[in-house]
């Protein structure tokens, strides 16, 4: 269990992303890296970015930084701290999060939305890993 979002967080996340038998059989088809830009609310003063490189259920390297991040994922998530917890603690379903705009999502959609199972596994190992936030 880990603090969002520090780096600790980062690597239990992506150690649960690599150990966790759900996760891997669900996003086993799943080819793309991801970057969490996590805007200062709140509690957070200054920007971070968490990067994630996801292949076939796997996490083959994860990177939390407080600078932009040098490469170009093909997904970037950003939104406010804030919002970023609500995911976390459940208090909005991260689907309804990417429609209403509250978590944007650079990216291809349509690859997105046909993934919905992925994404949603993917936030349940994050809500497993998250004991507290910053």
């Amino acid at each position: 269990m880990a603090k969002f979002p520090t780096a600790e967080w980062t690597q239990a996340f992506m150690d649960k992303l690599n150990s966790d038998a759900q996760y891997a059989e669900i996003a086993r088809n799943w080819e793309s890296d991801i970057s969490f830009s996590i805007e200062p609310s709140g509690k957070l003063t200054k920007p971070l970015w968490i990067y994630l490189d996801l292949w076939h259920g796997k996490c083959r390297q994860a990177i939390f930084q407080d600078k932009p991040l040098d490469t170009k994922p093909a997904f970037t998530l950003t939104a406010s701290y804030g919002n970023f917890v609500k995911v976390l603690r459940g208090d909005i379903h991260p689907m309804q999060a990417m429609m209403t705009r509250k978590l944007q999502v650079q990216g291809n959609m349509a690859v997105m939305m046909r993934s919905v199972p992925t994404v949603l596994d993917f936030v349940r190992c994050a809500k497993e890993i998250t004991d507290d936030i910053v």
